[in-house]
């Protein structure tokens, strides 16, 4: 294992089934430090990236690197500081969180099993420990999925849906436990279809259309990339109107629930403020509107013409 080498670097990355294509010619990098959202409508290809990227299934075409290492030439090697789960943990439902993560921590032949206590305390199954697994609510396999993960001490954590299925306290608690574990230094890969959750958590991005990456980079970046957008209540909704369509700078207006919504720059806004005045307009409220991430992302997602301008929207990875 490099030190220097990305937890994550895949290239080129292609899965056909028959006529399929799943996945079509993946770049995706993953920098040491990053809590790092894949994002993706159903059937994009976010699965089935993460299944090639640990190995579980053998790419088409392309490469996977894990600090590195190629799974399917070092196998197990290759997964030396990597832990994480796809499409949910699963466990013996017969026996106790507590013996589950004691089979887990002997087939990886580590020290897991001297960390056990601290981990189940840290996703606060100390007190069920020694119930059966089968008796465990959705939350709860969740949690006891994050401590079979950190059995390894990961350096890389994946995570496929961690909050899928959870009640607002389960996902606020799971939030919690990624800033926290992300705070100690550890790699996060987060698979979600939450964006508040991904805006909240992730520092980068990657968003998958149809099996292309459509954009990877910094989430600031991609929240940047949305025009300045402001609600405007004036005391002349007419007037006010015809002076928005007058101005230079000023653009994307329309008149909406009885306000006038526009897209300007700081310069353009402050200008449009005297004009306003000048022309004896009162303001009663002048609201500047950012897009949200789930916006971006429809906006990205599902235009269908999209396709036609990636190029444009791909970012490169710093």
């Amino acid at each position: 294992m490099s030190d220097d080498a990305a937890p994550v670097a895949a290239r080129g990355l292609v899965k056909r089934y028959g006529e399929l294509l799943a996945v079509d010619h993946v770049d995706l990098t993953v920098e040491q430090g990053d809590v790092f959202g894949y994002l993706g409508p159903n059937g994009a290809g976010k699965t089935t990236s993460l299944r090639m990227l640990l190995g579980l299934i053998r790419p088409t075409e392309g490469s996977v690197r894990l600090f590195g290492r190629d799974p399917l030439i070092e196998g197990a090697k290759a997964l030396e500081g990597v832990a994480g789960f796809v499409e949910g943990p699963s466990f013996y439902p017969y026996l106790s969180g507590r013996r589950n993560l004691e089979l887990l921590a002997d087939y990886d032949d580590g020290d897991g099993r001297s960390r056990i206590d601290e981990l189940l305390e840290l996703v606060e199954l100390a007190d069920r420990a020694r119930d059966r697994v089968g008796g465990y609510s959705h939350g709860m396999r969740q949690r006891l999925g994050i401590a079979a993960s950190l059995l390894r001490a990961p350096r890389l954590l994946l995570l496929d849906e961690p909050t899928t299925g959870l009640d607002p306290a389960g996902m606020r608690d799971m939030r919690a436990l990624v800033k926290r574990l992300a705070g100690e230094g550890i790699t996060v890969l987060l698979s979600s279809h939450l964006l508040s959750e991904v805006e909240e958590l992730c520092n980068r991005v990657a968003i998958i259309r149809r099996g292309r990456i459509i954009y990877e980079g910094a989430l600031t970046e991609l929240m940047a990339t949305a025009a300045a957008g402001y609600r405007l209540s004036v005391s002349d909704l007419e007037l006010g109107f015809a002076i928005c369509v007058a101005r230079g700078g000023v653009s994307d207006i329309r008149r909406e629930d009885g306000a006038i919504r526009f897209s300007a720059d700081e310069s353009a806004v402050a200008a449009l403020s005297v004009a306003l005045g000048e022309a004896g307009v009162g303001i009663t409220a002048l609201v500047p509107e950012t897009a949200s991430l789930e916006e971006l992302f429809l906006g990205l997602t599902e235009d269908e013409h999209s396709i036609e301008h990636e190029d444009e929207l791909e970012v490169a990875v710093a």
